[in-house]
C-alpha cells in the first residue's frame, strides 16, 4: 500500500471521492473496501492499475511519461514547461490521473505518479535510470567515485556530499555540453546513440577499458555506466542534457482528424433490419445442421476448411461467414464437443436458446461477439486463422475490437468514415497501449465482422452497434459463460428490438411451387420454408422453390401431408399445385422401407432361432425374424451376445467374412457428456444454470459515504487479534483459532460453522466487541458471527 496515496485520500471530499470510486469500479467490487487503507491497497494493485491504464487515451499516458521523466514529483508549471504546452493544456488530462487514482498531488501541489504506473515504465521518453541509482549503487566504490569526482573537476569529500556535486555537475545542461566539447574525438556521436536511442544498448564491453576510446572516457566522466560487460546504459540527466533545450516530449491533445462523409440514417437503418434476423436465421440453421452431422475436429484443434466449407453450402451462407458464425457459436457456448458424436453438436444452452425470442438470440451472439478473444476474418500473411483455433493475440484481439467499434461510436449517425488508416490512427489515440500494427491487422476484419452482424453498414455505425459499443467497461471475457450486463442492457434491448421488428412471418406462394418472403424471414419462418423447399435466392427478398425431393425431405424429418400443408397454411395461402405435389410424395413415401440392424443372428436350426427369438428374457434385443435361419437384433453384437450366453446359449461372433473369431473385453470409457469447446482445442464443463443473476453495479456514491464515515467511527484493535480470538472463541482448537486469525489479518478465505449448525464462507474480517464482522460470501454483504459460537474454522480454497 502506498501510504502518499492512503493520505491523499484521507483529503478527498465526498464529491471527488465519489468520482475516483466511479471511475475505478474494480475498487468496490465485492467484498468492497471498509476502509481507506483497505480502498488504497485496491487501487494500487498493479494489475488494476495496468487495465486502468487500458482505457485512457493518449494524452494521459503521455502526461504520465512525461512526470516520471523529470522524477515522478513534478510541478505542474514544471510538466508543461517540459511539454512545450500551456498549462491550460496538461490541467485537464493531469486530471484525468487524478480522477483514476493514477497520480495525485502531494503536499507541495506536486505530482505524484502511482508506484503500478511507475513499474510499466522503466525507460519513460526513452529515457534510463536517475544518476542517484547509479551513484548509490554498490557497484560503484569508493575509488571509482572518487575517480569520477576527479574527472570532472571537483573536490574530494564524504561520499554523500560527492555524489550530490555530481549530480549537479550532470543534471546540467551547459556542463554537459561543454563536457562533451572537450571530449575526443567520437565521443559525440556515440552519446547521441545513446541519447535518443538508449538509454540501455548492447556494447563491445573491451572498448570500456581500452584507454583513449570514446567508451571510457564517458565512463570515467559518468555519462554512460555500465551494469554488465555487454550493456551500458546513459542516466536520465545526461540524456536530457544531451537531447538539448528544444527537446519536448510526444504531446498529442487532441484525436487524429478524420475523413468524413455523410450517409442517409434511414439507409443504415434498413441495412441492420436486414442483416440483424439474417444473423440469427443462419446460426439456426447451422446449428440444426451439425445437429444432423456432428462437425469433426482436425488433430491439431479446431475445424478444417472442408468441414467449413461443407456446413456454409449445406446452409447457404458463405465462407466468410460460416467462420465467423462458428466462433460466435463456440464462444455463446450453442456449439459444443461430444465424445459420443465423435463431433460438435448443439448444447443444452441452445435448445433454450432457439426457444427465445428472436431480439434475445441475436443478444447472446453479439455479446459473445463482443468478448470473443479471436477474430475469424483476420488475415495473417494474406491466410485465414483455423476456425476455433488458438489466436496468440488473445485478449488484444478483443481490445482492438473495442477500440475500432468504439471510435465509429463517436461519430453522429449520419456521418460514414470511409478513411481506414485514419480509424486506426483514431482507436490507436484512444487505445495507446494497443500494438499499433496488431490494430491495423484487426480493424478490416473487424468492420467485415461488425457489417455481417448489423453493427456497421455503409462505413458507419448502426444503432445497434452503437448500444454494443457503450458497453466496454462490462463486456468481460472469453472464458465467461455469459455476460449478462451486455445482454440485459436497456438500451441494446431496445435496439435488437426494433432491428428484428421488420422481420416478416409470412410467405407469398405461387401456383409455379416458390415461396417468396418480402423482407427478412423470420427464424421460424425461414426454418420452416429450409425444411420443404429449396432457396433459390437471400437478400431484400428471398425465394424458395418447392420440388418433390425437397417435399420428401420434409416427409423424412418426420412430417405428414396434412401436418406440412397445415403449417403452410399458417403462412401464407395455399395454392392447389403445391397442395397436389405434397400429396403426391406423401402417397409414395415410404413404398421402400431400409431397417437399421444392429447384428444379425445365424443358425442352421430353425427351430432353435424360433425358441431364441420368443424367449421373454431376450425381449430386450428387438429381435425380428428375417428368414427361417437369420434373426435381425437392435442391440450391438457384444450386447446381443452377452444376452444370449446370460441365457444359456453358447454364441460365438462372426466377421464380416464369415470367419469365427475371439475377442477380448474392452473397458468403456465413461462419458464425460457434452463439453464446452474454446479455441484452442480446449474444453470445459458445461454450466447447468442458464441464466447467471445479475448483480447491480456498484453505486460510487453510496460507497463514498461509508467509506468516509467508516473512516471517522474507525476503532481498530491494533496487535490484539490472536488475544481476542484466543479469549472469546474458545469453542475452536489452537489451529482453527490461528485460522480464523488470518481471516482478520490478512483477509483469506475459511468456511465456518456456527453452534445452530448454519455455515458460511467468509473473507476480510475484523473483531468488533466479541463479534466477527467479516463478508460472507454467501449473503453477499458483511454479516456479524459472535466469537462465541463459532465450533469449526476451516480452509476454503478459490
Amino acid at each position: 500500500m502506498d501510504d502518499h496515496l492512503l493520505g491523499w485520500l484521507k483529503t478527498l471530499d465526498e464529491e471527488r471521492l465519489t468520482r475516483v470510486l466511479a471511475n475505478r469500479p474494480d475498487a468496490i467490487a465485492p467484498p468492497w473496501p471498509r476502509r481507506l487503507d483497505t480502498l488504497a491497497q485496491r487501487l494500487g494493485n498493479g494489475f488494476a492499475v495496468i487495465a486502468v491504464m487500458r482505457g485512457l487515451p493518449l494524452p494521459s499516458l503521455e502526461v504520465a511519461q512525461a512526470s516520471l521523466a523529470l522524477g515522478n514529483q513534478v510541478s505542474l508549471e514544471a510538466l508543461a514547461r517540459f511539454l512545450g504546452v500551456p498549462q491550460a493544456e496538461v490541467a485537464p488530462w493531469v486530471d484525468r490521473l487524478f480522477d483514476h487514482a493514477l497520480a495525485w498531488p502531494d503536499d507541495e501541489g506536486r505530482i505524484r505518479i502511482a508506484d503500478g504506473v511507475a513499474r510499466w515504465w522503466t525507460a519513460p521518453c526513452g529515457l534510463g535510470e536517475p544518476l542517484a541509482h547509479y551513484l548509490n549503487s554498490w557497484t560503484v566504490s569508493a575509488d571509482a567515485l572518487r575517480a569520477l569526482a576527479r574527472a570532472l573537476g571537483l573536490p574530494h569529500g564524504p561520499r554523500r556530499r560527492t555524489v550530490a556535486r555530481v549530480i549537479e555537475v550532470l543534471s546540467d545542461p551547459d556542463r554537459v555540453v561543454a563536457l562533451v566539447e572537450r571530449a575526443p574525438q567520437g565521443i559525440g556521436r556515440l552519446l547521441e546513440e545513446f541519447a535518443w536511442d538508449g538509454p540501455i544498448r548492447d556494447v563491445d564491453g573491451g572498448r570500456f577499458v581500452m584507454p583513449g576510446a570514446p567508451e571510457k572516457w564517458a565512463t570515467d566522466h559518468g555519462l554512460l555506466f555500465r551494469p554488465s560487460w555487454n550493456v551500458a546504459e546513459m542516466p536520465r540527466e545526461v540524456a536530457l542534457a544531451l537531447r538539448g533545450p528544444g527537446y519536448h516530449p510526444p504531446f498529442t491533445p487532441t484525436p487524429p482528424e478524420l475523413a468524413t462523409v455523410p450517409v442517409d440514417p434511414e439507409a443504415v437503418d434498413h441495412l441492420m433490419t436486414l442483416a440483424a434476423p439474417h444473423v440469427v436465421e443462419r446460426c439456426a440453421a447451422m446449428l440444426e445442421n451439425t445437429a444432423k452431422i456432428p462437425l469433426p475436429l482436425l488433430k491439431a484443434g479446431g475445424v478444417g476448411v472442408r468441414e467449413v466449407r461443407r456446413l456454409a453450402k449445406d446452409t447457404g451462407c458463405d465462407e466468410d461467414e460460416t467462420r465467423l458464425l462458428l466462433d460466435v457459436c463456440a464462444v455463446a457456448r450453442l456449439l459444443a464437443w461430444d465424445e459420443s458424436a465423435g463431433g460438435l453438436v448443439p448444447t443444452e444452452k441452445f435448445d433454450r436458446w432457439r426457444l427465445d425470442d428472436a431480439a434475445a438470440r441475436l443478444r447472446v451472439l453479439l455479446s459473445a461477439w463482443w468478448r470473443m478473444e479471436r477474430s475469424s476474418l483476420r488475415r495473417i500473411d494474406g491466410k485465414y486463422g483455423t476456425v476455433l483455433g488458438d489466436d496468440p493475440a488473445g485478449t488484444a484481439v478483443a481490445r482492438a475490437r473495442r477500440a475500432v467499434l468504439g471510435v465509429l461510436g463517436r461519430f453522429p449517425a449520419s456521418t460514414a468514415c470511409p478513411d481506414l488508416a485514419g480509424l486506426v490512427r483514431s482507436a490507436h489515440w484512444h487505445s495507446p497501449l494497443l500494438d499499433q500494427p496488431l490494430l491495423a491487422e484487426c480493424a478490416p476484419a473487424v468492420l467485415e465482422e461488425a457489417r455481417m452482424l448489423g453493427l456497421v453498414a455503409y462505413d458507419t455505425i448502426t444503432d445497434l452497434g452503437r448500444a454494443l459499443a457503450s458497453l466496454d467497461a462490462v463486456a468481460g471475457d472469453e472464458n465467461d459463460d455469459s455476460a449478462p450486463l451486455v445482454e440485459n442492457d436497456p438500451v441494446l434491448v431496445e435496439c435488437s428490438t426494433r432491428a428484428l421488428a421488420s422481420v416478416r412471418r409470412s410467405a407469398l406462394f405461387g401456383a409455379d411451387l416458390t415461396a417468396v418472403v418480402t423482407g427478412p424471414p423470420s427464424t421460424e419462418l425461414a426454418e420452416l420454408l429450409d425444411r420443404a423447399a429449396e432457396r433459390e435466392s437471400r437478400g431484400a427478398a428471398s425465394v424458395w422453390r418447392f420440388t418433390p425431393a425437397s417435399v420428401r425431405r420434409a416427409m423424412d424429418a418426420g412430417h405428414t401431408a396434412d401436418g406440412l400443408l397445415a403449417d403452410l397454411a399458417e403462412v401464407g395461402t395455399v395454392p392447389q399445385p403445391l397442395d397436389y405435389l405434397v400429396r403426391d410424395v406423401a402417397r409414395r413415401h415410404g413404398e421402400v422401407t431400409v431397417t437399421t440392424v444392429a447384428c444379425i443372428v445365424q443358425a442352421s436350426d430353425p427351430a432353435l432361432l424360433a425358441e431364441i427369438a420368443g424367449h421373454r428374457r431376450l425381449g430386450r434385443l428387438g429381435l425380428r425374424l428375417l428368414a427361417p435361419t437369420v434373426l435381425a437384433s437392435t442391440m450391438p453384437a457384444a450386447r446381443t451376445l452377452a444376452a444370449l450366453r446370460e441365457n444359456g446359449y453358447a454364441p460365438v461372433p462372426v466377421e464380416d467374412t464369415g470367419e469365427i473369431t475371439v475377442r477380448r473385453a474392452r473397458t468403456e470409457e465413461p462419458q464425460t457428456g457434452r463439453l464446452i469447446l474454446l479455441p484452442g482445442g480446449r474444453v470445459a464443463e458445461l454450466e447447468q444454470p442458464p441464466y447467471p443473476l445479475v448483480e447491480p453495479p456498484p453505486d460510487p456514491h453510496e460507497h463514498a459515504q461509508r467509506l468516509l464515515t467508516a473512516e471517522g467511527d474507525a476503532v481498530r484493535q491494533h496487535g490484539r487479534t490472536w488475544a481476542i480470538i484466543g479469549r472469546m472463541a474458545s469453542r475452536l482448537p489452537t489451529a482453527q483459532q490461528s485460522l480464523l486469525g488470518f481471516v482478520v489479518d490478512r483477509g483469506v478465505r475459511a468456511a465456518i460453522t456456527l453452534a445452530d449448525g448454519l455455515t458460511a464462507t467468509i473473507s476480510h474480517g475484523e473483531l468488533r466487541s466479541g463479534v466477527l464482522d467479516a463478508w460472507c460470501e454467501e449473503a453477499g454483504d458483511y454479516l456479524e458471527f459472535p466469537l462465541a459460537d463459532i465450533i469449526e474454522v476451516r480452509g476454503a480454497y478459490a
